[in-house]
C-alpha cells in the first residue's frame, strides 16, 4: 500500500490543488467541470480550518508531497439532527494516480470520520465509467449500492453516478 498521510488543508495548498485541476489533462476525464474558483475553500480555510460540523476536507501527502485532498459534507436522509450521513469526495493529482493512493487515502478518511463522528454510514458517488475509482472504493470496503442516472453534468453531457457506502460496522469487521 501507498505510504498516504491526511492532514489539515494549509493556505499554500489551495493553490497547488487550483494550479492541478486548472485545465482537462490535470483534472482527469472524470473530474473536469470547467474553470471554477477556488475562494468558497480559501473562505472555509480562513474561517474554520475548512473542518466545520457539516463539511470538511484534508490534504493528502504522500511521500512528503502534496498528491491531492478529500473533502466529505453531510447528506440528509431525514430530520437533520438524526439522520444523516457523510459523501465524499476526493481528488488525487495526475502523477500519484495509478499507485493505490486513493485506495489508502479512502481507508483513512473512513477511519477518520468514523472515530471522529458519530457516523453510521458514509458514501461516495463515482462515475459508471471510472473503473480506477471503483476498484480504490471497493478496496477501500465500500458496498455499490445502485446507479443514479444522469446525475452529473461534465463535459457537454449528463452522466450516470453509481452510488457507494460503508457502515461503521462493516469498516469495524476489517
Amino acid at each position: 500500500m501507498a505510504k498516504v498521510t491526511l492532514r489539515p488543508v494549509r493556505d499554500e495548498d489551495v493553490s497547488l490543488f487550483e494550479a492541478e485541476i486548472s485545465t482537462p489533462e490535470g483534472a482527469g476525464g472524470y473530474q473536469w467541470f470547467g474553470y471554477r474558483s477556488f475562494n468558497g475553500m480559501r473562505k472555509k480555510i480562513a474561517e474554520e480550518g475548512f473542518l466545520g460540523p457539516d463539511i470538511g476536507g484534508l490534504t493528502v501527502e504522500s511521500e512528503g508531497s502534496v498528491a491531492g485532498w478529500v473533502t466529505w459534507l453531510k447528506h440528509y436522509w431525514g430530520p437533520e439532527t438524526t439522520s444523516w450521513s457523510w459523501s465524499i469526495g476526493i481528488t488525487i493529482f495526475a502523477a500519484f494516480r495509478g499507485h493505490g493512493i486513493g485506495t489508502e487515502t479512502q481507508i483513512q478518511l473512513v477511519d477518520y470520520l468514523f472515530s471522529h463522528t458519530r457516523a453510521e454510514r458514509i458514501q461516495a458517488f463515482t462515475d459508471a465509467g471510472n473503473r480506477a475509482e471503483q476498484r480504490a472504493l471497493e478496496k477501500a470496503g465500500f458496498q455499490r449500492e445502485g446507479v443514479i442516472r444522469k446525475a452529473q453534468w461534465r463535459m457537454g453531457g449528463w452522466h450516470d453516478q453509481w452510488l457507494y457506502s460503508i457502515l461503521r460496522e462493516n469498516f469495524n469487521e476489517k
